[in-house]
């Protein structure tokens, strides 16, 4: 059996930051009326699984095709059991990525455990090299200078990995109209620090978001990205990027809000976007969620693994490429290369 599955976990866990541009939308947004429909996220819906629910599904990993989890939040390592968890799924013979906004590992037990645990690569999110601008697009909750504590969580994060191989450690930036700009400044960053790897996402917001204006690139903007793409490629900068491929789709996902098609999608086959009520999805795609029919839907909820993905189809061509897809492909089809995690036992 092949393990060539890459699980993205969403965990319910509260982020110290508020970046109105959030998957999971905002606290402030939401206080009026938490949304309900299937597939929709909220920081404040109480239908999580519980605890015993998901070190169950985190055992049926073992000798199911999933090869990677991607586990993510709101902020993961703040989760009460994360590093059990991440035990748990490493046991089972599974790469473990860690997506964080960086603040918890600035505590070096933290870090060191996660060096210990044999944890594969640890994403950081950061948007920009200016820190005043940094915080405006991430604002931090309860004082945290939120720049400077995600610098100093990636250095003590590396600092405590030393000479050993892992964990690899990778920026994510959000590119908006605020940022379009700073793609080659944060790749220089990444560098500066000691990072491995440093991967550029387009903002994904809906027509109606209030910070669609704000921003969504337009026009000429566009092209500004695309030539900070490509000097990305051209630079040399001793980092591991996503393959042109993705470039190429970042560009198109932006030039306009058409749905593009995509051959060979793996989302249903090579991904899957496990919710923290435990609904599982084939990809984070708000149009490819909307598209799934009432009896396609599905849960990890006392769901065996082995089973779950045992029916799976080969990956076959989609019409419902989007902005939200496009930040996928580096985690099925380029991070596993660019951090040479190809195998798993």
């Amino acid at each position: 059996m092949a393990r060539d599955i890459t699980l993205l976990w969403a965990l319910r866990s509260v982020c110290k930051f508020t970046c109105g541009y959030c998957y999971f939308g905002t606290i402030a947004a939401h206080r009026a009326q938490v949304p309900t429909a299937p597939g929709t996220l909220s920081h404040l819906r109480r239908d999580d699984l519980t605890r015993e629910e998901i070190f169950a599904f985190a055992r049926s990993l073992d000798g199911s095709p999933v090869a990677r989890v991607v586990i993510a939040g709101g902020e993961p390592l703040d989760w009460p059991h994360i590093l059990d968890l991440i035990a748990t799924v490493k046991a089972v013979g599974c790469q473990v990525v860690i997506a964080t906004n960086g603040v918890p590992l600035t505590k070096p037990i933290v870090a060191s455990r996660l060096v210990e645990l044999g944890v594969d690569a640890v994403s950081v999110s950061l948007d920009s090299t200016d820190a005043a601008a940094n915080d405006e697009l991430r604002p931090a909750l309860g004082g945290y200078a939120a720049h400077s504590d995600v610098l100093c969580g990636i250095r003590t994060l590396i600092d405590a990995r030393g000479e050993a191989a892992a964990p690899r450690v990778g920026i994510y930036s959000v590119i908006s109209r605020r940022t379009l700009d700073q793609i080659g400044a944060m790749a220089e960053l990444a560098v500066e620090l000691g990072c491995d790897y440093y991967v550029p996402q387009p903002v994904s917001l809906s027509p109606d978001h209030a910070l669609d204006e704000e921003l969504t690139p337009y026009g000429h903007e566009v092209d500004r990205i695309a030539a900070g793409l490509t000097n990305l490629h051209t630079a040399g900068l001793p980092l591991a990027l996503p393959d042109t491929h993705y470039t190429r789709l970042f560009i198109a996902s932006i030039t306009d809000r058409t749905p593009r098609r995509v051959e060979d999608c793996f989302g249903g086959a090579q991904l899957f976007f496990a919710q923290p009520n435990g609904s599982l999805w084939d990809c984070p795609s708000d149009l490819r969620i909307a598209a799934t029919p009432p009896d396609r839907h599905r849960s990890i909820k006392g769901a065996d693994a082995r089973t779950l993905f045992a029916d799976r189809p080969a990956c076959t061509d989609c019409a419902l490429l989007g902005r939200d897809c496009v930040s996928m492909f580096p985690l099925v089809r380029s991070l596993p290369q660019m951090l040479h995690l190809t195998e798993v036992r």
